[in-house]
């Protein structure tokens, strides 16, 4: 019997891509660039379209091969880099991170870019680019690695198939959430207050969400990938915080300290995952 196949789910816009980001003193320059010229102009936010031009040109490869935009097949996904608890045990580890640029038709698809855009370009000024695309790929994982823990003890559940940005986007939600908190950033308090609680909105909806369709045969969302890539995107920001306004030079170092050690945890947990095969 083929398995239906498991995406992350549809997300929803967590604040209006016109609020204005906050900008760290790391920058050169202390600013809040226009809105309209910070979401449209790519150079402002290259991470943010790098990651977009990825998922979308995947996306188009598939169909262009024959995967339908609407209803694609296990296998069609399985082909194309979603994760599968037994492939991934027999060697194929490097499923965690395609399946984060894999998606189950169109709307998903659409709903995951509108998400990612928006918090990307909350997120972009905060991080930079290289940190964004590097809090995408380790949180993705982190909630797929999740997701294939849940999948290896018992009950297993060797068959299902998992794909979707949607478990790195909330991860981008996750770090967002404790770097906002920080009342150094150049930005006015109730500003900041606002954004941040309207991340906090988006991602405990959206987990809502997650929950409540579970409990129909309309889709089967992965709460697991959600929660494992929210949970690591947390973590990844309680060690930047101290860094944010201490100057570019200390907050990329400190990036890239935190970055190593959350991907050298990834390796052990996936190696814990192995022994409970």
């Amino acid at each position: 019997m083929t398995p239906s196949p498991r995406s992350d789910g549809e997300l929803i816009q967590p604040h209006s891509a016109s609020s204005p980001a906050p900008v760290p003193d790391y920058e050169r320059e202390v600013s809040r660039p226009n809105s309209r010229e910070r979401g449209w102009n790519i150079l402002a936010t290259p991470g943010t379209y790098i990651l977009l031009a990825i998922n979308i040109a995947v996306f188009g490869w598939m169909v262009l091969h024959g995967v339908s935009a609407k209803d694609p097949t296990t296998d069609q996904l399985v082909h194309y880099g979603a994760t599968n608890a037994y492939l991934i045990l027999s060697g194929q580890w490097w499923r965690l991170l395609t399946a984060t640029f894999v998606h189950v038709g169109l709307l998903h698809i659409a709903t995951n870019m509108w998400c990612l855009w928006n918090l990307g370009l909350l997120g972009e000024p905060l991080l930079g680019p290289a940190g964004l695309v590097a809090v995408y790929l380790i949180t993705g994982i982190a909630g797929n690695l999740l997701s294939l823990f849940f999948n290896v003890v018992p009950p297993h559940n060797y068959i299902a198939v998992g794909a979707g940005a949607s478990g790195a986007v909330f991860g981008i939600a996750g770090i967002l959430i404790v770097l906002l908190s920080n009342k150094k950033l150049p930005i006015p308090a109730f500003e900041l207050h606002r954004l941040r609680r309207s991340v906090i909105q988006f991602a405990v909806l959206n987990l809502i969400i997650g929950f409540a369709a579970n409990l129909t045969s309309i889709v089967n969302i992965d709460n697991h990938a959600h929660i494992g890539g929210f949970l690591s995107g947390m973590a990844l920001g309680v060690p930047l915080v101290p860094r944010m306004t201490s100057g570019r030079t200390r907050y990329l170092e400190r990036q890239k300290l935190t970055f190593a050690a959350a991907t050298f945890l990834l390796f052990l947990f996936a190696y814990f995952i192995t022994k409970l095969k």
